[in-house]
């Protein structure tokens, strides 16, 4: 199995640092770690991931961007992606996962630092990443863009909707994004609200956009004042009622109460890459095309849907 990268860390040696630098790609064998060795041309790269995709003359493909948050390093962030493709595709998906890679410093009181390298690295994963897939649709090769956002990861991807339509040349193109996943998401709850001027780019670039949030998240918990100032968070609380109708409220807060056995391995913040139904549910999202409401395992509940 072959890991698909896009960094935007600068180089340390072969390897890569907490410091913004240009946007690299990079095609990894399994169980080797992300360095320069493999490193490769944009156009050979995406000619790549378009194979893994699975698109062809009568399929569509799908490819995954994965967006990490605050506090990670090069080698967490190589964990972490490898274990999304490996439960995705153990899920049923079929289609290519591309880690985006942007400085975090590693170190849980450098949040505001990584709060400032995530803005600097949003317009790179626009720019390098999203747009380009989004655009170069060809007619025997067309592919479907997901975007798969984890904590701070969500406010980066916030800020690259923004970014994208700030550009008048871009603002004009027609495109848009297939579905996007925000998980934890560390960005206010208020700010999706309809019409918020924070996220109205993004809402509008995508098809779709499902929040999985837990109100048993301690990471995002009001506690933590100090670091995420003082409104409350989308991965907690869940979107307001006066959202767009794009977006879906999931509330996975069950779950996670059910899932004893995921409590000591991992933290109420990550627990869900370590859940086989989170991949299951987020596979129908990505691949589905079913309504949001009859997705298999959800059920109603107050202020939109819970993952059971």
């Amino acid at each position: 199995m072959t890991d698909f990268f896009m960094t935007v860390r600068g180089r340390s040696g072969d390897g890569y640092s907490n410091r913004l630098g240009p946007a690299k790609f990079l095609c990894v064998p399994d169980k080797e770690q992300p360095t320069k060795e493999y490193e490769e041309s944009f156009t050979a790269w995406m000619k790549k991931v378009r194979a893994a995709s699975g698109a062809s003359s009568d399929k569509k493909g799908n490819v995954v961007f994965f967006v990490h948050g605050y506090n990670t390093e090069v080698m967490d962030m190589e964990r972490r992606h490898h274990d999304i493709t490996k439960g995705l595709k153990k899920a049923g998906f079929k289609g290519a996962v591309i880690g985006f890679d942007w400085p975090s410093n590693g170190r849980t009181l450098e949040y505001v630092f990584d709060r400032l390298d995530a803005r600097a690295a949003a317009n790179h994963l626009m720019s390098y990443g999203i747009r380009p897939f989004a655009e170069r649709q060809e007619p025997d090769c067309d592919v479907n863009v997901h975007v798969l956002a984890h904590s701070m990861g969500a406010f980066l991807v916030r800020e690259a909707f923004d970014y994208a339509d700030d550009d008048n040349a871009t603002a004009q193109t027609s495109w848009t994004m297939s579905q996007i996943a925000l998980v934890a998401a560390d960005i206010s709850s208020k700010s999706m609200k309809d019409g918020s001027a924070n996220s109205r780019s993004m809402i509008r670039r995508a098809t779709r956009i499902t929040n999985y949030f837990s109100k048993h998240d301690e990471v995002l918990s009001i506690s933590e004042i100090k670091r995420v100032g003082v409104s409350r968070r989308l991965g907690r609380v869940g979107a307001p009622d006066a959202r767009s109708e794009k977006v879906v409220n999931l509330d996975c807060s069950d779950l996670y109460k059910a899932s004893p056995d995921l409590h000591g391995t991992t933290d109420s913040h990550r627990w869900y890459f370590e859940s086989p139904r989170f991949y299951k549910d987020l596979t129908a999202t990505f691949v589905s095309n079913l309504d949001r409401d009859v997705i298999a395992g959800r059920e109603p509940a107050a202020g939109g849907l819970r993952l059971a």
